[in-house]
């Protein structure tokens, strides 16, 4: 048997929680001395404490806790709880991490104020192209919400393309528009995930095939590095265009001229907006 103090330090909690689990009778001791009242444990009483701190760092109440471990929860089912608790913590560090980005971003712009140059800006036509695309909704325009629906279009449009004989000709093209159908809400977004193929290309069943029409009169930038800092130069392009008596007419194009899938800071993409004299 081990004393409390050895038990704590094999299972690596301390001698307060330990007395804690006694006291309220999750983890009770193999004996207790009725004189001294010292407390002893046996080794198996470890898978026991193991369990314990498992399902408590799952976020568990002790109390639900107790009730879990009194209805002899199994190995198998214990592993799947730590692996779906495991997939949550990574989704939000990953969640956390990307905010964390766009706040560092947003305070680098802010300290940049007043410094901005609008000389990258260049006002030109866009002619008209052929895309392939896929779509899905978006909850909003922010980065959070595009990121995890863009992504995975573009892996579903590369599948597409490769099981239907459909060659990209051009660029990834991204673009976005309010979503106006039936029980839209205002707030959701339609995201097009579209890529350029020759003209006239037809008969891609598991395609949507499109000409997206020409800009007359579009004011572009070239954005280097991640999208969640995309903000930056679209503040860039807002600045032209009110300082040269210009609106804007609809939303953003980006056309994605670079693209390195282990790292978004060597990203370049263009940003095309389509505007007209104020």
């Amino acid at each position: 048997m081990f004393s409390i103090g050895d038990f704590a330090a094999l299972g690596r909690v301390s001698v307060r929680m330990l007395r804690h689990y006694d006291a309220i009778g999750l983890l009770t001791p193999a004996r207790t001395d009725p004189a001294t009242g010292y407390r002893y444990y046996q080794a198996d009483q470890l898978r026991r404490l193991n369990r314990i701190i498992a399902l408590k760092d799952l976020g568990l109440t002790l109390e639900k806790v107790a009730a879990i471990l009194d209805d002899k929860v199994s190995v198998e089912q214990l592993h799947g709880m730590l692996r779906l608790r495991r997939a949550q913590m990574e989704a939000q560090l990953s969640a956390d991490t990307a905010r964390l980005i766009s706040i560092e971003a947003r305070l680098r712009m802010i300290e940049e104020e007043g410094y901005m140059s609008t000389e990258d800006v260049v006002l030109k036509q866009i002619a008209p192209v052929r895309v392939a695309e896929l779509s899905a909704l978006a909850a909003s325009y922010d980065g959070e919400d595009i990121g995890p629906v863009i992504g995975p279009l573009y892996n579903e449009m590369w599948r597409r393309l490769g099981a239907t004989g459909v060659r990209p000709s051009g660029a990834p093209i991204a673009y976005y528009e309010p979503d106006t159908g039936t029980g839209g809400d205002g707030q959701t977004v339609l995201v097009h995930a579209a890529v350029e193929v020759v003209s006239g290309t037809s008969g891609a069943d598991d395609l949507d095939l499109r000409d997206l029409p020409g800009i007359e009169s579009a004011a572009t930038i070239v954005h280097r590095g991640p999208m969640n800092e995309a903000f930056r130069s679209m503040q860039i392009l807002a600045r032209w265009i009110d300082d040269n008596g210009y609106k804007p007419v609809g939303y953003a194009r980006e056309v994605c001229l670079q693209f390195d899938p282990q790292n978004p800071a060597n990203w370049v993409h263009e940003f095309q907006l389509e505007v007209t004299r104020a």
